[in-house]
């Protein structure tokens, strides 16, 4: 899965359920080695796409009912997972110059119990809590130099039923990695004594080799290391004017929507590229745009099989870049599925070889120039309207989360600060489904419920 390029640390408007929860313990836990890593100790320098990507903790959650692992097994198998990816056991510090690194000193993962007095049913209710998320999971630092790059939270409920509270660091991996992460802590609680730690890819600085004389040719300044992410600047409203939102999308709406986007289209789409050309058309039409007026949708783009040589994709870190498909609104609205999927395609097509080479040289001309590169974040309450950011996590393998009673039950990501921001997940609840989460402004809400399973 791609990160989630969230902006800012998380606003929840639930009810709060602290009181019904008890913290009864809070510890460092330190990489199981059999042998110590051969990183341990390391300074590793973050590299461009690192400081790409934004200075945050990215919260989510696993929901598993009752019977759940022991907390006692869930901890053995995080230190056998995290000896695979010392990273997430170290901690972001500055150089002399004031860059950011990550000391891989395997101070280990922050890891927390609670204790809560509900049933887990009578608090998730179609895969979404109904109480203040932001409890399940550990609070996000204030000050990210120093902190544990990742933090866990174990939520046992009366019933025996377990979240898990996860939050990491952007800048030492991004969504896809930490889904590699995932299932490999899930394979070390399953297998226990019998299990085979996997050796990921971790050689950061292999990733951004520039050229002997590097030669940026794009505008890197302004699409990759702004916030205008669309290049303009946006409202900001109260957040009780953003409503946090999730359309399923069922097996059969999605062949029928594919079939549909078949109809002169040489080559298959995915079912990213086909759902985010629907959404992207319906969400228009329930934002009443002008229709001379322009809107654009930010992809996330992983780059590990685009770049010359290819990164492994079990490699450990950040290699995501964008991509913007622009469109007016009136032409979004009348073109068919496959024309706006075309447009799409070729917008993340646009992110080739050339392009990762040119962003990675820009990074060394950026150094040598001792510029600083940093990307920045919109505020929460942020209107994208007309425009969009979206995130696939189709890629997550939610089957391979079954840490030996079975696979979660839900996926609860956090609630979304930003209006506009829209993520793609697996369905946990019907085979072959897809799950929207996305944040929409209120007076949206009622004209996009209406039309978004429309095929018209």
């Amino acid at each position: 899965m791609q990160t989630c390029q969230g902006h800012v640390p998380f606003s929840f408007p639930h009810r709060n359920a602290s009181k019904q929860m008890e913290i009864t313990s809070s510890a460092m836990l330190r990489p199981a080695y059999s042998v110590p890593h051969r990183l341990s100790g390391e300074k590793v320098p973050l590299t461009v796409f690192d400081r790409a990507s934004l200075d945050i903790f990215v919260p989510s959650m696993l929901a598993y009912p009752a019977p759940a692992p022991s907390n006692g097994a869930l901890k053995d198998g995080l230190r056998r997972a995290v000896a695979a990816y010392p990273h997430l056991a170290g901690r972001l510090a500055l150089d002399l110059r004031g860059r950011r690194y990550i000391h891989v000193n395997d101070e280990g993962v922050l890891l927390i119990e609670a204790a809560v007095g509900v049933y887990l049913a009578d608090v998730l209710v179609d895969g979404r809590m109904d109480a203040r998320v932001d409890d399940l999971y550990p609070a996000i630092p204030v000050e990210n130099i120093g902190a544990a790059l990742l933090q866990i939270k174990l939520n046992r409920y009366r019933c025996g039923g377990l979240v898990v509270g996860i939050s990491s660091h952007h800048h030492a991996a991004a969504g896809h990695s930490m889904g590699l992460f995932f299932t490999t802590w899930a394979s070390a609680v399953r297998e226990g004594k019998d299990f085979i730690a996997p050796t990921p890819f971790l050689d950061r600085a292999t990733t951004a080799v520039p050229r002997s004389t590097p030669k940026p040719v794009f505008d890197h300044r302004s699409v990759e290391f702004t916030d205008a992410c669309f290049g303009k600047s946006y409202a900001v409203v109260p957040m009780d004017r953003i409503r946090n939102f999730t359309v399923h999308f069922t097996a059969d709406f999605i062949a029928n929507l594919k079939a549909r986007v078949g109809v002169g289209v040489d080559v298959r789409c995915s079912t990213f590229q086909c759902l985010l050309a629907h959404v992207w058309k319906k969400i228009t039409a329930a934002r009443d745009l002008n229709p001379e007026g322009f809107t654009k949708v930010r992809v996330a783009v992983n780059c590990r099989s685009r770049a010359n040589p290819p990164v492994p994709m079990d490699f450990c870190g950040n290699m995501v870049l964008w991509a913007f498909p622009r469109l007016q609104v009136r032409e979004l609205l009348n073109w068919s599925h496959g024309s706006v999927v075309g447009a799409i395609r070729d917008a993340v097509a646009r992110i080739d070889d050339e392009y990762i080479q040119s962003f990675v040289d820009y990074g060394a001309v950026a150094d040598a120039g001792g510029e600083e590169l940093v990307a920045t974040a919109a505020d929460a309450g942020t209107m994208f309207c007309p425009d969009l950011e979206v995130d696939s996590w189709l890629g997550f393998r939610f089957h391979e989360l079954d840490f030996g009673t079975g696979a979660p039950s839900a996926f609860v990501p956090p609630d979304l600060p930003i209006e506009g921001l829209m993520i793609f997940v697996p369905s946990r609840m019907a085979k072959g489904g897809v799950d929207l989460f996305m944040a929409i402004a209120e007076e949206h809400v009622a004209s996009f419920e209406q039309i978004c399973y429309s095929l018209d």
